[in-house]
């Protein structure tokens, strides 16, 4: 019985509705605590400091989510992502352009709109230009899921391909702008147990497949000593992970579908936790928070930026490159990614962390940015995609017309 209670709860946590619950879950109880009479036990609680200190690894609980969950979660985004590029959609070029010209538009303009908003502003600061730029993977496919049958299936493989490149790209701007100091030589030496963990991956021997978990965690020690966010510990890994195109995924497929839910069920709601608490104190937080150029800029790129550099540079990718339309898609669905690009929640509220400093008052102005954000993006969207007209009913007459000449009329309505 344990065994089957087991089974279904991490089948249950492989979905991305339940991931996306969870989430909200986390972020509210997080919200609640932060403006709740105890709110200073929320407090002493993200800044409790558990970890080794000789090692350097003598964190707070909330940086202990910030990097070594988070890269569990990068990790799975990572698998996926060179899954489609070896085996699925993004091997064919033409297919490819679309939903990565998106993912690329998609971080450009809302940075652009940040930078011009804040560039204009006389206490604007420009560190956060890179916050509206992320897309949560979790939360936008739970508001695809929520919408329920009226969702092609083209618009979950669009969404998830420009999800995850555009994640990629963000733990490059975190890696190349987000990076205090570097120290190379742990870097350099975080080769050595990476190109053990793939040559045991590729060759597999028996007996030896407990040494991934410590050449895994070895690698993840020395990015975060080289001064180089931890989480891109995490997509190193799985781009270590063979996948062979044309043959079934075999190691890539069985590592996502363990770690998928310890990345849903656990990574991605602690850190929503402990990243969400920010202290309201009712109406004067919401006004001093859009008098924040930075607050300001963080709500527009997300909210405007996301779904106009999404839309034009598809356009812009078809026109100009050639490249296929996604098949299926109509403008409409088009408009609905957009807008649910612009859930930016997870990644965004890490960089906004990164950019203004935990605590800080600008990180809490655009933390409350990034949730009125991305809720506004969610709302938007599910209204969207849930007014979405269903294929027309064939009539009697189409069908009487059907049998005669031997075709099948689908009933594209749910039954």
């Amino acid at each position: 019985m344990p065994g089957k209670a087991a089974r279904f709860v991490t089948g249950m946590l492989r979905t991305e509705t339940a991931g996306g619950v969870l989430l909200l879950v986390g972020a509210g109880l997080a919200l609640a605590w932060a403006n709740s009479p105890w709110s200073a036990g929320y407090e002493r609680l993200g800044n409790l400091r558990i970890g080794p200190a000789a090692w350097h690894l003598d964190l707070t609980l909330a940086a202990w989510a910030a990097d070594a969950l988070l890269a569990v979660f990068f990790f799975v985004a990572g698998l996926e992502l060179k899954r489609e590029l070896v085996a699925g959609d993004l091997r064919d070029p033409r297919r490819a352009v679309v939903p990565v010209a998106a993912a690329v538009g998609g971080m450009v303009v809302p940075a652009l709109i940040y930078v011009g908003w804040n560039a204009a502003a006389p206490a604007g600061d420009l560190r956060g230009w890179a916050v509206p730029t992320a897309t949560d993977i979790a939360f936008a496919l739970a508001v695809l899921a929520l919408a329920g049958p009226r969702v092609p299936s083209a618009l979950r493989t669009f969404l998830l391909t420009l999800a995850v490149v555009d994640d990629l790209l963000a733990i490059v701007v975190i890696a190349v702008f987000y990076t205090a100091g570097l120290s190379v030589l742990p870097l350099l030496l975080a080769v050595l147990p990476l190109a053990a963990f793939a040559w045991l991956l590729r060759r597999p021997r028996r007996g030896t497949g407990w040494l991934l978990a410590p050449l895994a965690a070895g690698t993840w020690l020395l990015v975060h000593a080289s001064g180089v966010h931890a989480t891109v510990a995490g997509v190193l890994l799985a781009f270590a992970v063979p996948v062979r195109a044309g043959a079934e995924p075999g190691v890539a497929a069985r590592l996502e579908h363990r770690w998928r839910p310890v990345s849903a069920g656990v990574a991605v709601p602690v850190f929503a936790f402990f990243a969400a608490g920010v202290p309201l104190a009712g109406a004067a937080a919401f006004g001093a928070a859009l008098r924040d150029p930075a607050a300001l800029g963080v709500l527009l790129g997300l909210t405007l930026g996301k779904p106009v550099g999404v839309l034009t540079a598809t356009w812009l990718a078809r026109r100009a490159a050639g490249a296929a339309p996604p098949v299926g898609l109509g403008r409409r669905d088009m408009v609905a990614a957009g807008l649910l690009s612009g859930i930016g929640f997870t990644v965004s509220l890490l960089i906004a962390e990164l950019a203004f400093g935990a605590g800080s008052t600008g990180d809490d102005h655009v933390r409350l940015a990034i949730l009125v954000g991305s809720g506004v993006s969610a709302v938007a969207a599910t209204l969207l995609l849930r007014i979405r007209r269903r294929p027309p009913q064939p009539s009697s007459t189409d069908r009487a017309r059907a049998v005669t000449s031997g075709d099948e009329v689908a009933d594209d309505q749910p039954s």
